[in-house]
């Protein structure tokens, strides 16, 4: 049950953060890991090489995962909750349509 807690509650930070940013986010019920659609239409692997150089942030191309990832990517919340708010500062460069 701890850990259910420590993974919902960096859930729960990210998802808020992304959306006040303007990205569209499900919140995912039951998982350590975001699938968040790409916005802008890049491909998955271009938005992915987007955020490492312009954010310094890793995630990985939806695609990675079959064809029907193409579109998304997925996110880890693996990390501590000072990480994911770092990120989210850093995502804050970019603008999402």
């Amino acid at each position: 049950e701890k850990i259910k807690n420590i993974y919902r509650k960096r859930r729960d930070l990210f998802v808020e953060g992304l959306r006040k940013l303007g990205w569209k986010v499900n919140m995912p019920l039951a998982t350590f890991y975001l699938w968040i659609r790409i916005p802008g239409g890049k491909s998955s692997i271009e938005f992915t090489q987007y955020l490492l150089e312009e954010c310094g942030i890793m995630v990985t191309p939806g695609v990675g995962f079959g064809p029907s990832g193409e579109g998304y990517i997925r996110i880890a919340l693996t990390v501590n909750e000072e990480k994911l708010k770092e990120a989210l500062n850093r995502l804050e460069k970019i603008r999402v349509k």
